[in-house]
């Protein structure tokens, strides 16, 4: 286990024993300031030179005593998350603490999550479940299971919680409905990775009638702890990990702090138990509000979609990389302007990339098809999300005019995340 820090411990720290850290709180006074005087990370800066890790400035010590994991991206491009094995006992300790009150005695879990490949989730979850307060029993299937053997499982032995990715539960429905089976004693489906948004929810109930539908926590292999998830969260709603996480909300704009209720901005994490590879005031990519006053114990808060200026947009199984489709676009079309557009209609997402040809340029319809080659080749996710009718994607030109702005500050959004994460009621009983 490892010692939990204050903010003023954490900054002195992060001070004597990180490079870049040392640099970026260099305007930041020795004393007396706030976590608004603390600049926010720019995640390009804190990833730039973590392919070597023995040179990242970031890292506050050698990496000879760790847990690395792949943070997304291809193979060869995702950046490496990495975390003592201390740090990694703290992380899964609590998140199962949290976890338990989602579980009951005797619950025979189905842990449904991926592995290999540097993969962190079914580890992380599989860890966690070691750490639960209640009498659980663990099925490690992967998200690799034969679907024919996970339904005949899950009636031999009696499993009555699934935990997994939305879109691996929904591949699972979707095979359950057509093969007309309807398994009745699953009474929780647990989900993390990716939102589960209200129109899916009739998806499970056809195959699963008698299943409440909860998110398993929230947490990154990046950030780390985010919020947990109870019995009163419905779908999208978490509460904050007190003394582990300073977590806040900014305008995304002015960078202003929200403390009021229902107002949207950006998700930003401060870990107060990783010393290794520090987190300091990181946006994670996510857009929520308060729902509980200031000062409320565990405050609970809201997802409400992916930031325009994400770095890292999730599809399903599937991350996607900002500077990662900047480069192929550029490199296929010779355009830097761009768009993602995100929209789900019931439970299949409907993914575009638009792009903005030159004016005068020819062979326009070609270039769009060579640059949909061009992304499924780099995802091939896609091929595959598409094929069982969970996505569809289309690669489009457009005007620069038809590009979405930010209503205030006029700059173009890379990413216009359309899914609806207004809260729903969990179903079940």
């Amino acid at each position: 286990m490892n010692e939990l820090l204050t903010l003023e411990q954490l900054v002195e720290y992060l001070r004597e024993h990180s490079r870049f850290y040392n640099k970026h709180l260099e305007h930041l006074p020795q004393r007396g300031f706030t976590s608004g005087d603390i600049p926010l990370i720019d995640g390009n800066t804190y990833w730039a030179g973590s392919h070597d890790l023995a040179q990242w400035p970031v890292l506050t010590a050698p990496v000879d005593d760790a847990l690395l994991f792949k943070t997304g991206g291809t193979t060869s491009q995702g950046k490496l998350a990495v975390y003592t094995h201390a740090e990694w006992q703290t992380l899964v300790t609590a998140f199962g603490k949290s976890l338990s009150s989602q579980l009951n005695g005797g619950d025979r879990v189905a842990n449904l999550f991926f592995s290999g490949d540097l993969c962190a989730s079914f580890l992380f979850i599989h860890d966690s479940l070691a750490h639960v307060s209640v009498p659980i029993s663990e099925f490690p299937f992967t998200g690799n299971a034969d679907f024919s053997g996970l339904a005949a499982a899950i009636r031999d032995y009696r499993i009555n919680v699934l935990a997994g990715i939305p879109a691996q539960l929904l591949k699972f429905a979707a095979y359950l409905t057509e093969h007309n089976q309807v398994l009745l004693g699953v009474d929780t489906l647990l989900y993390g990775g990716e939102s589960v948004f209200a129109g899916q929810l009739a998806i499970f109930a056809r195959v699963f009638p008698n299943a409440r539908v909860a998110s398993i926590g929230y947490a990154s292999v990046d950030a780390g702890l985010i919020g947990g998830s109870d019995r009163d969260c419905a779908l999208g709603e978490h509460r904050v990990f007190d003394q582990h996480t300073l977590l806040e909300i900014i305008d995304e704009h002015s960078g202003e702090i929200i403390e009021e209720c229902d107002r949207v901005g950006l998700l930003v994490v401060t870990n107060l138990s990783r010393r290794l590879m520090p987190l300091l005031r990181y946006p994670v990519g996510d857009r929520a509000c308060w729902l509980e006053p200031a000062a409320s114990p565990r405050r609970k808060f809201a997802l409400r979609g992916r930031s325009a200026h994400s770095q890292r947009v999730r599809v399903g199984v599937m991350s996607l990389q900002t500077d990662e489709i900047h480069g192929i676009v550029q490199q296929v079309t010779g355009s830097d302007q761009w768009q993602i557009r995100i929209e789900q209609v019931e439970y299949i997402d409907q993914l575009s990339v638009t792009w903005v040809p030159d004016t005068g340029a020819s062979a326009i319809e070609h270039v769009s098809v060579a640059l949909r080659d061009a992304l499924v080749a780099h995802y091939p996710a896609i091929s595959t999300l598409s094929h069982d009718g969970l996505l569809v994607f289309q690669v489009q030109p457009c005007a620069a005019t038809e590009l979405a702005l930010h209503p205030r500050s006029g700059k173009q959004l890379r990413v216009l995340d359309l899914r609806v994460y207004t809260s729903a009621s969990q179903v079940g009983p």
